[in-house]
């Protein structure tokens, strides 16, 4: 399997727009919410972390069906991009290294989405998704 030019750029492009996304999103928020049994909850929301998904998955989507990235490269770098600076920020506030496993998790969940939505953004593609 080969990868021109274009889809290496393509890859790069989507790494740094996943990064922006979660910024937009999620990045810059340190607000808790109090609940009515005054519970702290957060920072994010859940309208924030749905936001944010949904503008990466349109990212992928784009970057897989028009602008020819390789669907695995797509992937790679959506999780990388997003588990990076998930991971980062965790790293600077937490005191515990429990950030450790939360990124992990970060990086499962993100890889396997990401996988799901290349899959299908390339399907429509036509023919076999994953098999140029």
């Amino acid at each position: 399997m080969r990868f021109g030019k274009k889809g290496w750029f393509g890859a790069a492009g989507l790494a740094v727009a996943t990064v922006v996304a979660w910024w937009a999103w999620l990045g810059h928020d340190r607000t808790y919410q109090v609940d009515a049994n005054g519970n702290r909850q957060g920072p994010y929301t859940t309208a924030q972390v749905a936001f944010c998904v949904l503008t990466i998955a349109v990212l992928l989507a784009v970057a897989v069906r028009f602008a020819d990235v390789h669907p695995l490269l797509a992937v790679g770098a959506t999780t990388v991009g997003f588990t990076a600076a998930w991971t980062v920020d965790a790293a600077i506030k937490d005191q515990s290294g429990l950030f450790v496993i939360g990124g992990l998790l970060v990086l499962v969940v993100t890889a396997v989405g990401s996988a799901v939505v290349a899959f299908l953004a390339d399907l429509t593609r036509g023919g076999k998704a994953f098999t140029r």
